[in-house]
């Protein structure tokens, strides 16, 4: 049975990509920041596993940490495939954007370290989009592609999430390159990833959902969002671990691109006693109130940009068939209703 250090695993993407290694046979040894988290992670997984599957055995857990050395080394140890979709993911920009580009890029080359240290020659790791999109098309390109770096100076790119995925994957295929070319290196750079999580502890990328759910904004912005489902990130991750032309490649993960008022219209199509609100805000009052916002100033550059990514090389090298947005936001919105993850206003939409 091989063995798998998968980083991150409690996370959204995380308890996903472990799911699908386990139903496919391998040995999952799953850190997380603290071991008080495991049974949270196997309740999440049980109830999804294939018939024969024993926990117990296949899944372990290690303590981590992205800013500290202990326990790299002998988490590494008889590892074959180092997964490392570990990386911090917030809601809103912190005040210090150092607080999430330091432990992106050190917590990247922490692990890419102890893996050549413990002879891992197999490593996919989690990137993002936000590695690509970070700068302006060039005259008479329609999308972003997996040739394209985000340039960390650009009104987009400097934003600090943008900032730190890309810091951290352009840190990995520098190591990679400078110091581990005995490693083979692939990233996945997912866009924003929604789709039904195995549990009620998924993180912020769901969040658009929720805030479109409660009605929280009487308008809405002129942006778009190329989007995935959470099920074919996994998949993505898993598959791609024996196929050696994806060795040295990064690959984005994206279905189709939808509009805020598209994905408001969809939601409120599934739940129409919701309080989703489906108006176009027009652009003047966005660049108005962005003069006393800075996270509305921060997506200017994006407002009415058509923002179509590319799946060709994920379609060309994996063979995926990808999960529609529109899927993927409906099944968000259910998952959240079902749950009553809503304020208590919201909780009797059906």
């Amino acid at each position: 049975m091989r063995k798998v250090l998968l980083t991150g695993a409690g996370g959204y993407i995380g308890k996903h990509v472990a799911l699908q290694l386990l139903n496919k046979g391998y040995a999952v040894r799953a850190s997380v920041r603290d071991l008080k988290r495991s049974q949270e992670i196997k309740d999440a997984l049980i109830p999804h596993l294939a018939p024969g599957i024993d926990i117990e055995t296949a899944l372990t857990f290690v303590k981590l940490d992205l800013e500290k050395d202990a326990g790299w080394s002998e988490a590494l140890t008889g590892i074959d495939v180092l997964l490392h979709t570990a990386s911090p993911f917030p809601i809103a920009s912190p005040e210090d954007e150092n607080d999430l580009i330091r432990p992106a890029v050190e917590g990247t080359l922490r692990a890419l370290r102890a893996a050549k240290s413990a002879g891992v020659k197999r490593v996919v790791l989690t990137s993002s989009v936000a590695a690509i999109y970070g700068h302006d098309l060039p005259a008479g390109v329609s999308e972003f592609d997996e040739t394209m770096w985000t340039d960390v100076l650009h009104p987009v790119g400097k934003k600090a999430y943008t900032k730190s995925k890309t810091l951290a994957e352009q840190a990995a295929w520098d190591f990679v390159k400078n110091e581990g070319s005995e490693i083979s290196l692939t990233t996945i750079n997912p866009v924003l990833v929604l789709g039904v999580p195995l549990d009620s502890n998924f993180g912020s990328s769901i969040s658009i959902v929720q805030r479109v759910l409660k009605g929280k904004d009487p308008m809405l912005p002129d942006l778009r969002f190329a989007i995935v489902d959470v099920k074919d990130v996994a998949k993505m991750h898993v598959d791609c671990i024996d196929v050696k032309a994806t060795y040295g490649q990064r690959i984005i993960a994206s279905a189709d691109t939808l509009s805020f008022v598209e994905i408001a219209k969809i939601i409120k199509s599934a739940f129409p006693k919701s309080n989703t609100k489906t108006g176009k805000a027009p652009n003047f009052l966005i660049k108005f109130l962005a003069n006393f916002d800075d996270d509305i100033k921060a997506v200017l550059p994006l407002l009415g940009k058509p923002m179509l990514v590319s799946n060709k090389k994920a379609k060309s090298l994996l063979g995926i068939s990808f999960i529609s947005a529109k899927t993927s936001v409906e099944e968000s919105a259910a998952f959240l209703v079902k749950n009553r993850i809503l304020t208590s206003s919201d909780s009797s939409i059906n």
